[in-house]
């Protein structure tokens, strides 16, 4: 792949700029505002199954208009599309920042989602573009730093944004990004030419249909508990039919938004399924460690980002040096070493106690920090080695969404994980509270409390939910670290990837 027309060295590193700008802006966006929900409900009166909505419409839009990404840049040109995108996003976060109902903050997020599924590929895209292949090694080490600190660190800065002023300037923050980026992609990005591809609408609609259906299913299915409610089971059902729809139409149809020839190369599909089970697993932890230290420790949303922070800094400070391993190393042994930190990592989350300090759990999480790099750095740059440059627009949508479907199966499998066994935990604990347990007495002594006072009872209950959730974590985490391990062997389905001095292949 070569680029379109040469560039000076400024000129790369501000097309950089102007990319990695947009790409961390959407990325940090779906974390940022996790952290704001519960402010969110007192504003428009609205009960947790509510609220969730906000981040469920971004994400299930998002998820339907990725996959899209190829065929939007074949009728469009990427510049078009990527200012649009920008524009639209600018747009859609003034309105949901100025929302005054919970509808219209959903409405909104959802458009946000729709202007959002596209930066990230067509950051990745456009850098793969600009780059000369001895270059691509660091021009991917930069993609990926700032698509994993991003989620990383959303958290840190959301928490500091509604503490210190409100929910509504973690969208407003949007606005001068959204400028400085639209200046930027205006003078520094070129146009790719226009393909005017027919529009295949029936495929349009059931891949919309099939992903938007599974993206609902498994952002709300944990919820429900999952196939015991009818809607959680009319939903999957329906995503099944109409992925195989899709599928069925687009397979040898040369006029399909999807190019489903991307899937015959055994590189891309390898690393796209890695980069799934990774991200489930890595982000599925993740984003229940604020929940841990916010419900269970009582720490207040930005010392919480504190905590998280450190791992997206060790990321950030390592990913620099993975282009010049990748000279020296094979990626697949790489991405292995990556995997087996992250699974150390996460083995010593599954050590902590509610007695943990603030910071052994920062130092602990810069190991997985160190994994992460290892793994996505390789990724990203080793992805598209063996497809035509005509492809990689369609490849980058689709290696984004593998990503993003990786989170949700995370963390939606992971959450039932904590759910199903937070209740386990409470049964079983609850059996040893009896009249016959001479540690009850003894608490109770130490308490001051009486066995039959509601004081005792309140307080019991407390105790009881906190150390049946600490149980569960600790086993969510050691479910995670197994899941790392299992996935070392994936590695042996790529190829062979060195970043040689003019990276005429990778063998």
């Amino acid at each position: 792949m070569e680029a379109l027309r040469p560039v000076s060295s400024t000129e790369k590193w501000l097309i950089t700029a102007t990319v990695m700008l947009v790409a961390v802006m959407e990325v940090l966006d779906i974390t940022i505002v996790n952290v704001s929900l519960r402010e969110m409900m007192g504003t428009f009166g609205a009960t947790v199954s509510e609220i969730t909505w906000v981040i469920t419409a971004y994400v299930v839009a998002s998820a339907i208009v990725m996959p899209l990404t190829g065929f939007l840049v074949d009728n469009f040109g990427r510049k078009k599309i990527l200012l649009t995108n920008i524009i639209g996003f600018m747009i859609t976060s003034i309105l949901c920042g100025i929302s005054t109902s919970l509808i219209e903050i959903i409405v909104f997020r959802a458009l946000q989602g729709v202007f959002g599924a596209s930066l990230i590929p067509l950051s990745q895209f456009i850098l793969r573009d600009t780059f000369p292949k001895k270059e691509l090694g660091k021009a991917m080490a930069i993609w990926a730093m700032g698509i994993m600190v991003g989620p990383i660190l959303g958290p840190t800065l959301g928490g500091y944004i509604t503490e210190h002023l409100s929910w509504h300037w973690v969208f407003f923050i949007n606005i001068p990004v959204c400028i400085i980026a639209f200046v930027l992609a205006l003078s520094m990005i070129t146009e790719t030419p226009r393909k005017n591809r027919p529009v295949d609408w029936p495929g349009i609609i059931s891949l919309a249909i099939g992903i938007g259906c599974l993206q609902t299913f498994l952002e709300e299915g944990y919820r429900y508990d999952w196939f015991a409610s009818h809607t959680i089971l009319f939903l999957f059902v329906t995503a099944i039919a109409g992925i195989a729809v899709f599928i069925v139409r687009s397979v040898g149809n040369p006029n399909a938004v999807i190019d489903m020839s991307i899937f015959k190369d055994r590189q891309f599909v390898s690393c796209a399924f890695i980069m799934t089970a990774f991200s489930g697993t890595l982000f599925g932890a993740l984003v229940l460690q604020p929940l841990m230290t916010e419900v269970l420790m009582q720490y207040p949303s930005s010392q919480t980002g504190l905590i998280m922070a450190p791992r997206g800094l060790a990321s950030l400070l390592f990913m620099p040096f993975i282009p010049f391993l990748m000279q020296r190393v094979s990626a697949k042994i790489i991405i292995a070493i990556g995997m087996l930190l992250c699974a150390y990592g996460t083995y010593l989350m599954a050590k902590w106690n509610l007695d943990i300090n603030m910071g052994k759990m920062a130092w602990e999480a810069t190991i997985q920090g160190l994994g992460m790099s290892c793994v996505f750095g390789p990724l990203s740059t080793i992805v598209f080695d063996n497809l035509p440059h005509e492809k990689i627009a369609a490849a980058s949508g689709v290696f984004s969404f593998s990503r993003n479907m990786g989170l949700s199966i995370g963390v939606a499998l992971l959450t039932t994980v904590l759910t199903t066994q937070t209740q386990v935990n409470w049964n079983r604990l609850g059996g040893h509270i009896n009249s016959m347990n001479t540690n009850l007495w003894h608490w109770l002594n130490v308490q001051h409390l009486s066995i039959h006072s509601p004081a005792a009872i309140q307080r019991l209950t407390n105790v009881l939910y906190t150390q049946a959730s600490m149980i569960s974590y600790v086993n969510v985490y050691w479910l995670a670290a197994i899941l790392f391990v299992v996935m070392v062997p994936l590695v042996l389905f790529i190829k062979k990837g060195h970043i040689s001095g003019d990276m005429t292949a990778m063998h």
